[in-house]
């Protein structure tokens, strides 16, 4: 992991005192450096790294290590974090290899979306997925999707054609309607309808209609009050098949 990676799994890391940035940098060093010790050089490097205006390292590491409770330790050749400090931050960061990989996806997308109201779903669902509210991550990254998908509809006018021609064919009693360029156009329909009415369509692949399928049958085991375990491992699944299938799939 590069740093500039691991930043962009840090909460608020605009808001990090130079306190936690120096320990922030350490634990970085110390996991994905290899470095088990790391000296006044090392932290200039990330701060240059990442174009961030430094800090005296050579008055903040000493009073960091001169705490009653340091958050680092000093030692020939240089600093480490104290073990608390340590562990504190590898609770926090040394996630397993699943989790980095979706929130590094989560974290990459903003600038593959094109609209707000994508990169607020898209925020929502970072925050839930980094806090473990596993339901609320599913339903938000199901929110990025499916708007997504309907967007993508409206954006180009032989696809919107073909979706108002498939009305009449599945949905005969609503022959009539015909969606428009205005996202509230599509709310005459279920979300499920919409999926039906893009294979009638067909503007997306199968695949990619079993996708939506079953991903909106578990937005709804986690939407609705119920006995269902929803587990991280089955929130990785949802997040990277509508986020790798569905997002980026469909430009």
């Amino acid at each position: 992991m590069t740093l500039t990676e691991f930043v962009k799994l840090v909460p608020d890391f605009d808001a990090l005192t130079p306190r936690d940035l120096i320990c922030h940098f350490a634990w970085f060093l110390h996991v994905h450096q290899g470095k088990e010790m790391v000296n006044y050089s090392d932290i200039r490097a990330c701060f240059r790294a990442l174009h961030l205006k430094e800090v005296d390292v050579t008055v903040y590491m000493p009073q960091l290590a001169a705490r009653r409770d340091p958050d680092l330790l000093k030692s020939k050749g240089g600093y480490r974090l104290e073990g608390k400090t340590r562990r504190t931050m590898d609770g926090k960061f040394g996630s397993a290899p699943a989790t980095v990989i979706v929130t590094r996806m989560l974290a990459d997308l903003p600038s593959q979306l094109g609209t707000t109201e994508e990169r607020e779903f898209l925020t929502e669902a970072l925050t839930c997925y980094r806090a473990g509210a596993y339901r609320s991550a599913i339903v938000m990254t199901w929110n990025l999707a499916f708007d997504h998908l309907v967007r993508w509809i409206v954006h180009d006018s032989s696809r919107l054609a073909a979706f108002n021609a498939a009305i009449g064919t599945k949905l005969p009693k609503r022959a009539g309607y015909q969606v428009t360029q205005q996202m509230e156009s599509f709310e005459e329909f279920t979300e499920a309808e919409t999926i039906e009415l893009c294979r009638t369509a067909r503007l997306v692949s199968k695949n990619i209609i079993e996708i939506l399928r079953e991903k909106l049958k578990r937005r709804n085991a986690a939407a609705h009050p119920s006995p269902v375990v929803i587990t991280q491992m089955q929130t990785d699944d949802v997040i990277s098949d509508l986020v790798n299938n569905v997002v980026l799939a469909l430009a």
